[in-house]
């Protein structure tokens, strides 16, 4: 399947079969390719929480609303951002690039990052937004369905998740064999409302 066609088809799928499973050869391809999902600095301040255990699971899910995909999906992945990847050892971020490039960018993460807390977060959910799309589009070439979520309490995923300190939670992925296909589009806004030149 090409990128286009992808993009295209992919759906936010709410009901799949809770009897699959993906091979683990199938999961460790599509995280191998989220893995590749660009972040700022070359940070990877994404964290990504593959939760098999079905108590765990059924833990989510009665935080989450009770949306059945969350027990019923054949992969559940809590995308987390580590707020302080940007000062954990950022020389090796660029171990193999030529010293010239390492000598100006390890310091420009600290210049960039330093003492601003929100700029630190937006960069978060920034990186974990661009790598679901990564892991939905790797799903949809694989032949899978996905849904991006979030509609959960937070603090309580983060609980029960273990959740470090430094890390804030951003969304869930879904991945599996749907058992019915998603609604019809609702309804696209139109480009020229969506799509300005240079200016608003």
């Amino acid at each position: 399947m090409n990128v286009t066609k992808a993009i295209e088809t992919r759906r936010a799928v709410k009901h799949y079969d809770p009897n699959h499973r993906m091979t683990e050869a199938e999961i460790e391809r599509l995280m191998s390719l989220a893995l590749l999902a660009p972040t700022a600095f070359n940070i990877q301040n994404w964290r990504f929480v593959v939760v098999s255990d079905p108590a765990v699971r059924k833990q989510l899910r009665a935080v989450a609303w009770d949306q059945a995909q969350v027990t019923d999906a054949s992969l559940l992945i809590v995308l987390c951002a580590d707020l302080k990847a940007w000062e954990k050892n950022p020389a090796r971020y660029w171990a193999n690039a030529p010293q010239p490039v390492k000598d100006y960018l390890v310091p420009a993460i600290d210049k960039y990052y330093s003492g601003r807390e929100q700029v630190q977060r937006d960069e978060g959910m920034r990186s974990c937004g661009i790598a679901a799309q990564t892991l939905m589009l790797a799903a949809q070439e694989m032949g899978y369905e996905s849904c991006p979520m979030d509609g959960f309490d937070y603090d309580a995923v983060g609980k029960i998740i273990n959740l470090p300190a430094d890390h804030a939670v951003a969304m869930f992925v879904v991945v599996g064999k749907p058992t019915q296909a998603a609604w019809p589009r609702p309804g696209q806004l139109p480009m020229n409302e969506v799509v300005m030149n240079d200016r608003f």
